[in-house]
């Protein structure tokens, strides 16, 4: 990385639907209330975004393979699961210090995760071949899941959001023209890519366990969080592209993940009003721990709470 990614210049004023009070100060950090990833990245269906992600991740060989031999994953979901959110929400609305950090964290494993696949290929996770698949993987699952479950974004917003997470491409050590900066342009990786993707069995095996991660029998057996979270990852996996549903060849699918695209927009407009309607009776639960100190740290005025379960934040 040649330089240190830099705040958004915001000299024409905030962009429509942010509320400052006006007494705004501190480290913005990477992107700042006014951005489109803060917006997208407060959205209660990340859950899922992130699911999809994993899913459409491990449709690549090499990085599977990889993710499969260096992870603690099969022994540790949960924790992979919440190291994996922790990292988006700082590098989000963290300080550009607490971003910076956290990235350094993970640039110093990816240093360590290096190898040679059975057939000899080798490799690396600087490769910024395999730090690109896992970009647009995660900005194209964002994007998708909280758009398609009801965000309001405009065409131009939706492209800002991909020319800002340029940004988070850095923090790993990608140069900005090593991704893409708009919605064309990530189609387009993808298109370019799908020749190379495959369901491997370390693949399907890796969709089994997000599927159906291991759970302490007390929990697993006394409550419906294992129902819960199949229908959750079900939706995440519904919500891929259909090429890469076709690659996962799961000819009967139970529950969420067998839904068609209508069906599965549906169910996600469904989640995500049930979520929000939850944190209007719960408030403590309409914002994670990281943006309530961001709203802190820059003493930004909140949203109000929807005015109907179903609505973005204010009836916008």
């Amino acid at each position: 990385m040649s330089k240190p990614p830099v705040p958004p210049d915001r000299s024409d004023g905030p962009a429509p639907g942010a509320q400052d009070d006006g007494r705004r100060g501190g480290d913005v950090g990477l992107f700042g209330p006014d951005s489109v990833t803060w917006r997208v990245h407060a959205e209660s269906l990340m859950g899922v975004a992130g699911l999809r992600a994993l899913l459409l991740q491990a449709l690549h060989p090499v990085a599977v393979a990889a993710f499969a031999e260096h992870s603690t994953y099969r022994e540790d979901w949960w924790g992979r699961l919440s190291r994996t959110a922790e990292y988006i929400a700082v590098t989000t609305f963290g300080s550009t210090t607490d971003a910076m950090f956290a990235a350094s964290r993970v640039r110093a494993i990816h240093a360590r995760v290096r190898g040679t696949l059975p057939g000899g290929v080798t490799y690396d996770a600087e490769d910024p071949q395999l730090l690109a698949w896992v970009h647009c993987c995660l900005v194209a699952s964002f994007l998708e899941v909280v758009t398609r479950g009801g965000l309001a974004l405009t065409g131009a917003e939706q492209d800002a959001y991909v020319a800002e997470q340029v940004r988070a491409a850095m923090l790993v050590g990608l140069e900005p023209d090593e991704v893409p900066h708009d919605r064309a342009a990530l189609q387009d990786y993808f298109r370019v890519i799908r020749p190379a993707l495959e369901c491997t069995a370390v693949a399907r095996r890796a969709a089994s366990d997000l599927v159906t991660p291991p759970m302490p029998a007390r929990i697993g057996l006394t409550t419906p969080a294992r129902p819960a979270w199949a229908s959750i990852a079900g939706l995440a996996f519904a919500a891929l592209p259909p090429w890469g549903r076709r690659l996962y060849a799961l000819t009967e699918l139970p529950g969420a993940a067998g839904l068609p695209d209508a069906a599965t927009t549906a169910g996600l407009r469904t989640l995500r009003s049930g979520l929000r309607g939850t944190q209007v009776v719960a408030p403590t639960l309409r914002e994670g721990p990281h943006l309530r100190a961001a709203r802190e740290r820059l003493r930004v005025v909140p949203d109000p709470p929807p005015d109907h379960p179903g609505d973005p934040p204010g009836g916008r």
